[in-house]
């Protein structure tokens, strides 16, 4: 009988290459700087706080409860964890290599590979909201709760990388200056967190937004503040509408 989930293993394996090369990133560290060092480099006005990245522990624990599960999911006959196919991998692969990337000071390219990155955890959202079945707690658990949260933090990830490399060309100043693009690509990511977790009735996506400006704001409290107050608000206001989508998919579920 065919495996519903002929990934699974390969999904283990490239998840501990993956945990592998980021923790070796920054005790080696790669190319002779951490990724804070390297962040501190291009520095701009949509760069957030340190602690921003303690997210990244709570998404590989949920990572490693998504390809643990997939072992049980497959035992009890269960298809939810197999939704996301091959992506699950090609977003191992490019996790890796972004780090690469990034810390071989590769900036283009690590915008390139970061995109891919986004686009391939898009692919794993919309198939983990597919409603192949019904969901029980378990797969909300360890199927929809990974990738909202992950999803939601390369969102940001990218908008910070897209700045860095902004910074590094100094083209802040075209156009709008570098406030003015600051702020509208705030405003843009809380009108996008907006209407996935609308759409998806999802609490988790604009939450971790809402974590990613609030680290914005905080870091960037003794610079601009026109751009400080538009994160703390925008981070507050995504916080409130996070919080009436868990209730909203709570009702939805009755």
């Amino acid at each position: 009988m065919a495996s519903r989930n002929p990934y699974k293993w390969l999904n283990v394996i490239l998840l501990i290459a993956a945990l592998a090369v980021n923790l070796l990133s920054n005790s080696l560290p790669l190319g002779g700087r951490d990724t804070g060092q390297i962040s501190d480099m291009y520095k701009n006005l949509l760069t957030p706080a340190g602690f921003a990245f303690l997210i990244w522990s709570v998404i590989y624990l949920l990572l490693l409860g998504f390809v643990a599960y997939a072992f049980y999911a497959e035992r009890k006959g269960r298809s939810t964890a197999a939704a996301p196919g091959p992506w699950f991998a090609i977003s191992c692969v490019l996790n890796i290599a972004w780090l690469f990337c990034w810390h071989y000071l590769l900036i283009e390219l690590s915008v390139v590979v970061m995109l891919l990155l986004l686009v391939s955890l898009i692919m794993i959202y919309l198939r983990t909201r597919l409603d192949h079945e019904r969901l029980e707690v378990l797969d909300i658990i360890f199927v929809k709760l990974p990738f909202s949260l992950y999803l939601g933090w390369i969102s940001v990830a990218t908008i910070v990388n897209i700045a860095s490399l902004v910074a590094k060309y100094d083209f802040g100043d075209v156009g709008l200056g570098e406030t003015g693009w600051a702020i509208t690509i705030l405003i843009a990511a809380v009108l996008l967190a907006f209407i996935i977790g609308f759409r998806f009735r999802d609490g988790v996506y604009p939450l971790v937004i809402a974590w990613g400006l609030y680290a914005i704001s905080v870091e960037q409290s003794d610079t601009v503040q026109a751009v400080q107050t538009t994160a703390l608000v925008a981070s507050i206001a995504l916080a409130v509408f996070a919080l009436w989508m868990f209730v909203r998919s709570l009702t939805d579920r009755d």
